[in-house]
């Protein structure tokens, strides 16, 4: 109980934080599960679950503010949502796993810190990029349980592909369906899942219901940045040692 109301108020404010930039937060789940040394086993479904929750909340806010490209979102989820199903049937020792978090968890530290521009012509990705980048970030989203919109998100803001609401909002959905895929893939589902998960997804909902509506309306989460990177440095670091 004691660790349950210990991670409870960080869940709440990594959903929040990632919901207002339309992601799912699994690897802000993933970070404080490493630093809560919750068993690898639990860590890949229940981060995915948790991310369904919150996507699907930033999905509808999004939407409904109008930021949304169907067009955009359908070319990368086609491509990756099979692979994200295969990442999920694949298993990796815990040693390798820990690595690959940390590789996941070292980019969104770098992303926190990033700043981009706002684009105003959004320019049409090739077929080619969409492929590989559909494929690359589908299967490597399933295989450690993130959703892929730490990796989609700056990929179409850098090329110019999407506006920073219109990034928001195509990801949301993105991971939705990738964390679906991988969820299918991995099929153990509910016997590994963190003890207490309801609890989590009902704190989840709350963080994800507040950063959606404030990000999908006038939300700038600069302030959030370098709690959260703290949060992923720790983790980063913890997974690499253990």
């Amino acid at each position: 109980m004691n660790e349950l109301l210990l991670l409870l108020p960080t869940f709440l404010i990594v959903s929040a934080m990632y919901a207002s930039v339309g992601h799912g937060g699994a690897s802000g789940y993933l970070a404080i599960m490493a630093l809560a040394s919750i068993p690898v086993v639990m860590m890949k479904p229940t981060a995915l679950t948790l991310n369904l929750v919150v996507s699907l909340l930033g999905t509808i806010l999004f939407y409904k503010a109008g930021h949304f490209a169907w067009r955009l979102f359908w070319m990368f989820a086609v491509v990756s949502i099979p692979f994200a199903y295969l990442g999920g049937k694949t298993n990796v020792p815990p040693g390798v796993f820990n690595l690959l978090v940390a590789a996941a968890l070292v980019f969104a530290t770098v992303r926190l810190f990033g700043s981009v521009k706002d684009q105003q012509i959004e320019k049409q990705p090739p077929i080619w990029a969409i492929i590989i980048a559909g494929a690359s970030i589908g299967f490597f989203s399933g295989l450690i349980g993130v959703g892929g919109g730490i990796f989609l998100t700056p990929l179409l803001l850098i090329f110019g592909w999407a506006t920073i609401k219109t990034a928001a909002a195509v990801s949301a959905p993105f991971i939705f369906v990738n964390s679906a895929a991988g969820l299918l893939g991995y099929q153990t589902v509910a016997e590994n899942l963190i003890p207490h998960w309801p609890y989590y997804a009902v704190t989840v909902v709350i963080g994800g219901l507040i950063g959606a509506r404030w990000g999908s309306s006038l939300a700038n989460p600069v302030h959030l940045r370098p709690v959260l990177a703290g949060v992923l440095v720790l983790a980063i670091v913890k997974l690499v040692v253990s």
